[in-house]
């Protein structure tokens, strides 16, 4: 689907050092777009410029999305796929992990968003925000990523609401995929049959998909998952 795809043009991706975000990149790369990253880790990004930043830290996102916005030499596309999870009960959680997911998934979406905003009205550019299953249905021991993860979905909502005819935003509604994402968690929290999840490739083209679309036609929400997915509905 990607390389098939419009040209994205200019895109920020967060969390594009790996999982998600770097499957973004390669999709992008693919679709004839000029990538930039946002990411704790940069190490591992050799085929598109990057910024090393904590989207959790509000001035220091805002600084980097001035260099990234710099070194594109503008802005078309903002696709927000960093995030975490604490996975434990509320009591077994500490207040400052869980308060983290919370910085991290929606906080971070919003400042990325909010600093990339002029530029993507400049352009008439695209917003894609990236949420989860578990941002429409919750489940035990996941209070931290499901309260961050509706308010991605609650977010992308009201700032469609508010940008329409400026703007476009899409809600994407990934289920599990297979990335590092379940590393570090403790064994009872992974799962223990990764047939059932996704490929992020798929995702990301998805993603793609929804970048692409002609102007004045939006995609504005995307459950995307394995056909045999149990989160799903």
């Amino acid at each position: 689907m990607s390389s098939a795809a419009t040209n994205p043009g200019r895109v920020l991706v967060t969390g594009g050092g790996s999982g998600l975000g770097a499957a973004v990149v390669d999709a992008v790369l693919a679709a004839g777009g000029i990538p930039v990253v946002l990411d704790r880790d940069v190490s591992s990004v050799s085929q598109a410029k990057s910024v090393e930043v904590d989207v959790a830290d509000r001035t220091a996102v805002e600084t980097a999305v001035r260099q990234a916005v710099d070194t594109l030499g503008g802005l078309d596309a903002v696709v927000t796929a960093a995030g975490i999870d604490r996975c434990g009960r509320l009591e077994d959680v500490p207040a400052e992990e869980w308060e983290k997911v919370i910085g991290v998934n929606l906080i971070g979406t919003v400042s990325v968003v909010r600093a990339a905003l002029p530029h993507l009205m400049s352009s008439h550019g695209r917003v894609v925000t990236v949420a989860s299953s578990l941002g429409i249905k919750a489940v035990s021991d996941a209070t931290a990523y499901c309260a961050s993860k509706f308010g991605v979905v609650g977010f992308s909502r009201a700032l469609a609401a508010e940008t329409r005819g400026q703007i476009g935003v899409t809600t994407m509604i990934p289920a599990g995929m297979k990335t590092r994402f379940f590393d570090d968690r403790t064994e009872q929290y992974k799962p223990q049959d990764d047939s059932r999840l996704n490929d992020p490739e798929r995702v990301a083209d998805a993603i793609i998909f929804a970048l692409s679309q002609p102007k004045g036609c939006e995609v504005r929400e995307m459950v995307i998952c394995h056909e045999e997915e149990d989160s799903w509905p």
